[in-house]
């Protein structure tokens, strides 16, 4: 059996294959950032479902792509616990950018790929190894156009009371928006940057509200000027995305990419589809 598993901070998709490539179950547990989750937690979580934990030793081929594994230490540190876990299996981890890649580039081509969901990474793939000039430190100081950032936006004018009032009247009956709450959330349970990105889903619902527009197209402008252009041929190659912010505001990714010399590529809201493609014909 082989498992191949898309993993971000919220959320981690797990698809079980055959040797010919047969789908034999699908399930999801919660996201195993290795950044912000102990051994014990992530060993928590995986052992949560009946199917893993039932055919962990029956596992052989384990590829797992994640966030929070973009350096070798985090690389190493989360190989290790799956190894534990899954004692008969051959086990790789990648960062999750490499998933985006083998889910939107066709195969040999040149590409920038691009992930808008809890958190941001952008890379350049040059049609065989994967390029990054920007190595991440992660939700508290990076993560431009994320899901996570724009909670932020959101928390923060809510409380600086610079959102409009017609807004911040619907944004505190969706929310629990009392202070303790929202400080526990951020400094007592683990994954504070899913939290944030629990209120992305305010923006993208009132996107066209002139207030939230801004925010949208800043982070994106940001995100082009501080990312994207980092790589010198970024106008004259495809650039892909990977995640919800991006699948939902697509229109708006593709004006600033448009107002940028940029070409929109691919946008997918989730790779594991074309990764259950990939490893059953690649790998």
């Amino acid at each position: 059996m082989k498992l191949v598993v898309d993993s971000g901070s919220t959320k981690a998709d797990w698809i079980a294959l055959d040797e010919n490539g047969n789908i034999q179950f699908t399930v999801s547990t919660l996201g195993l950032n290795p950044e912000v989750l102990t051994k014990e937690e992530v060993l928590e979580r995986i052992n949560e479902r009946f199917d893993i934990a039932q055919n962990k030793d029956e596992v052989k081929e384990l590829y797992f792509y994640g966030a929070g594994c973009g350096t070798d230490r985090m690389k190493n540190h989360l190989a290790d616990i799956l190894q534990e876990y899954f004692s008969n299996a051959h086990v790789e981890v990648k960062e999750d950018t490499y998933a985006a890649v083998f889910a939107t580039t066709p195969r040999g081509e040149k590409a920038i790929v691009c992930i808008l969901g809890t958190g941001s990474n952008c890379s350049y793939f040059d049609g065989t190894v994967l390029h990054q000039r920007i190595q991440s430190l992660g939700y508290m100081v990076m993560d431009d156009c994320s899901g996570n950032q724009f909670g932020r936006h959101l928390i923060r004018s809510y409380y600086f009371n610079t959102m409009p009032k017609e807004l911040a009247e619907i944004f505190e009956k969706e929310y629990d928006l009392d202070a303790d709450a929202i400080k526990h959330n951020l400094y007592k349970v683990p994954n504070p940057n899913a939290y944030l990105a629990t209120f992305a889903k305010f923006l993208i619902q009132h996107k066209e509200h002139e207030f939230i527009q801004k925010i949208v197209l800043n982070e994106m402008q940001n995100f082009v000027d501080l990312n994207i252009k980092q790589f010198e041929n970024s106008t004259e190659v495809p650039v892909h995305f990977i995640g919800s912010i991006a699948y939902y505001l697509k229109e708006e990714l593709d004006m600033i990419l448009t107002k940028n010399g940029l070409k929109l590529g691919n946008i997918f809201r989730k790779p594991i589809d074309g990764l259950i493609h990939y490893h059953s014909v690649h790998v």
